[in-house]
């Protein structure tokens, strides 16, 4: 006989929807397999009057969020609401009564997550959050288990559908930014305000949780680097195709040991970067998300599926929900997350090499001013070429670059003399510290051949 068990649903939206189908129509499946006959208590919801495809059996919708969670019948709680209130209050208000929690929360988690965690280990139940980072890729579960005795080095990501659908459409269509965002509103990929997505907001909370999860250090979203790719043009794009790069979003978590005051660090930071085609992560395309792990006794791991949309976060929901349910049934919980302090390296301190373009004044002396600049800063140019633009073109024109080669250079003083025509600069740089790309861009700015600043990308595997 299966143990039947209850749950308590705040939120039926397009997760909360589609677990509802997968609770009610796979039930028997569910039970055969597991043991474990799960069934709905109650269903929170905002508005009781709007019409749901899910099934959601008669009677139990509510807008009492309140009343699910206190329900003596209720065993295990499910949060798919979204933000930080109510849910931080019902998820800690179930905790205190020994329900376990199931959330797909990283807003949530990504601000308040040590006092979730902290409640979670004194009330002795899990608080399983699977699904609030990579929709239904099971990245959570293996670094919390699998991986609990590795030394992970990295964890690099690609965690957001809505920014990897667009660079690559730009990618393969050669469409422009805005072009590229259009269609994937259309889609339904985007939202009508795409800022949390398309300005790294959401990967920088998904960011901060994989921080907690791999390396168990205190970090919140506001510790987290950020950029996003709105400044990426389709000449960036064909620049790095033709450099053997594709352009992507990621999320980087970096470990360093503890230094000679015994103070461990932990880098995290989203941005857009150039990833040389024979990387794994260069391929991920569409709205697919990927998260690459390294470690010392590993090596190299990558899980790959979609990261958002209702069936698949949903199931990365059930999963956590038959776990909870199986040690809810045995008496125990799950191993607890104890986040200690560490300290934030900041962006300053990354030492990568750079893609770089400017637009400058078309004479002669420019290429030796600029170079000027970046020496003096300790920025050595790997590979460098120049194209000569129109007066009146704009540095995100979308022209296309015509392939930078080891140790190229442009010609001092090509175009008119006047200095009426404008040439784009791309270089590509050596391994640098940011803090010395960033004076260089200072210095730049002042100069007045230079007319304006496109594309800083930083370049992963150089």
């Amino acid at each position: 006989m299966a143990t039947p068990l209850k749950v308590g649903l705040l939120g039926c939206g397009n997760v909360g929807g589609a677990l509802v189908h997968l609770l009610v129509e796979d039930s028997e499946r569910i039970a055969s397999r597991t043991g474990l006959q799960l069934s709905l208590a109650g269903v929170a919801v905002r508005s009781q009057s709007r019409e749901r495809e899910a099934p959601v059996p008669a009677g139990l919708l509510t807008s009492d969020a309140q009343s699910v969670v206190a329900d003596p019948e209720v065993d295990i709680v499910v949060e798919v609401i979204g933000g930080i209130e109510p849910a931080r209050t019902l998820i800690l208000a179930a905790l205190k009564a020994g329900k376990p929690v199931i959330t797909a929360n990283k807003e949530l988690l990504a601000n308040c997550g040590a006092e979730l965690f902290e409640a979670a280990s004194t009330a002795g139940v899990d608080l399983l959050f699977e699904a609030a980072v990579a929709g239904g890729i099971p990245i959570i579960r293996p670094l919390r288990e699998s991986l609990a005795g590795e030394r992970i080095r990295r964890v690099t990501g690609i965690v957001n559908g809505t920014t990897n659908f667009i660079l690559s459409k730009m990618s393969e269509s050669g469409t422009t930014y805005h072009d590229a965002l259009a269609e994937a509103q259309s889609l339904g990929y985007a939202e009508r305000d795409p800022t949390a997505d398309v300005e790294g907001y959401d990967a920088a909370a998904k960011a901060a949780i994989i921080a907690n999860v791999a390396f168990g250090g205190r970090v919140v979203a506001g510790d987290v680097y950020r950029e996003g790719i709105s400044a990426i043009t389709a000449a960036d794009i064909a620049a790095a195709k033709q450099l053997g790069y594709a352009v992507k979003l990621l999320a980087v978590v970096e470990h360093s040991d503890a230094d000679e005051s015994g103070i461990e660090s932990i880098a995290v930071r989203v941005h857009p970067a150039m990833v040389p085609d024979t990387h794994p992560l260069s391929a991920v395309r569409d709205s697919y998300n990927a998260v690459f792990v390294e470690g010392d006794a590993v090596g190299q791991l990558m899980l790959l599926g979609r990261g958002a949309g209702g069936m698949p976060t949903a199931s990365a929901v059930l999963g956590d929900l038959l776990d909870a349910a199986h040690n809810l049934t045995t008496g125990g919980a799950g191993r607890s997350l104890a986040l200690r302090k560490v300290a934030i390296r900041p962006i300053d301190e990354l030492r990568s090499a750079y893609y770089l373009t400017l637009q400058v004044l078309d004479r002669p002396g420019v290429l030796h001013a600029v170079s000027g600049v970046l020496g003096r800063h300790h920025v050595s140019i790997r590979l460098m070429e120049q194209q000569a633009l129109p007066s009146d073109a704009s540095i995100d024109d979308g022209s296309r670059a015509q392939g930078p080669t080891e140790g190229s250079a442009a010609t001092a003083g090509a175009g008119s003399p006047g200095g009426d025509s404008v040439a784009r600069l791309v270089f590509v740089t050596h391994p640098a510290y940011e803090r010395d790309v960033q004076a260089c861009l200072h210095d730049l700015r002042h100069l007045d051949v230079v007319e304006s600043i496109g594309g800083l990308l930083r370049v992963i595997g150089s």
